[in-house]
């Protein structure tokens, strides 16, 4: 599933394509599944609109609506397990499983495509996610998350009540640069263990955005192009691996119920 840095490049890609663009037409697909707001109202809501700002909540796209200058509320899409959200000229035939086309007023379209119809479109107004953004917590209010929590870190970062857009990928992945172990409970962390966490989510999010995020399954930017940042994975889906910093033999446990790989001798 597309996590934070996936999300991000993204909607910033879509974002750079058709602010300022006019949705002329509506297309959807009537498939069952793909749309928790009904299909006519995402089309009466997007049509004549003007797409204002493309940006990403947690894990989901927030795509800003204006009409005559005025907000009118938010078209949110969330990619789900393999969504892909696509701008295209109109003439490039449709992708299969192809759920929604928004016609833009100089002829491109921008298309939600998603085979396993995890992905769901709605509209909202004033959505803001249902936890903390972590690219930009400080490491005061990032310490208070986890206090008195007795759950294990790994399950805490992928609580997207807690802190919300880390997935599985990142968290593995910011534990081992913080040399934490994934097991041990959020509430017992040090202050020094929780701000060297912080630094190291912040730190690997910013790399992966930049790197235009993880491609590890069908996850493709708004031009259809791979991200580059698993090359960059130091434990995530490399059980059984040598540590790319000891060499020991990675390991892979279940932790929240979620696949987890760390380095027993580089985090405690």
């Amino acid at each position: 599933m597309p996590e934070l840095p996936e999300v991000e490049t993204v909607a910033n890609g879509v974002n750079e394509r058709v602010r300022g663009q006019r949705i002329a037409k509506v297309w959807t697909s009537g498939k069952p599944q793909t749309f928790k707001t009904p299909e006519h109202e995402i089309a009466e809501a997007l049509t004549g609109t003007t797409i204002d700002k493309v940006h990403r909540v947690g894990k989901t796209i927030a795509v800003e609506l204006t009409r005559k200058s005025e907000h009118t509320g938010q078209f949110l899409v969330h990619l789900g397990m393999t969504g892909r959200l696509l701008v295209s000229k109109a003439e490039v035939p449709l992708p299969p499983h192809t759920h929604a086309v928004l016609s833009l007023g100089d002829g491109r379209e921008v298309r939600f495509v998603d085979p396993r119809r995890f992905g769901r479109l709605s509209l909202a107004t004033g959505y803001e996610g249902p936890g903390v953004e972590p690219t930009t917590v400080s490491v005061e209010e990032f310490s208070q998350l986890f206090k008195g929590r007795k759950i294990a870190i790994k399950a805490a970062l992928l609580n997207q009540s807690i802190l919300h857009g880390v997935g599985n990928i990142y968290a593995d992945e910011s534990l081992f640069r913080a040399g934490i172990r994934p097991t041990k409970p959020a509430g017992k962390l040090t202050k020094v263990e929780l701000a060297k966490l912080h630094a190291a989510l912040q730190a690997v999010l910013a790399h992966a955005i930049q790197l235009g995020g993880s491609s590890v399954s069908d996850y493709v930017d708004a031009d259809g192009v791979r991200g580059f940042f698993q090359l960059e994975h130091k434990v995530y889906s490399r059980s059984g691996e040598p540590c790319k910093d000891c060499g020991s033999t990675l390991k892979k446990i279940v932790v929240g119920g979620r696949t987890t790989v760390y380095c027993a001798k580089c985090q405690k």
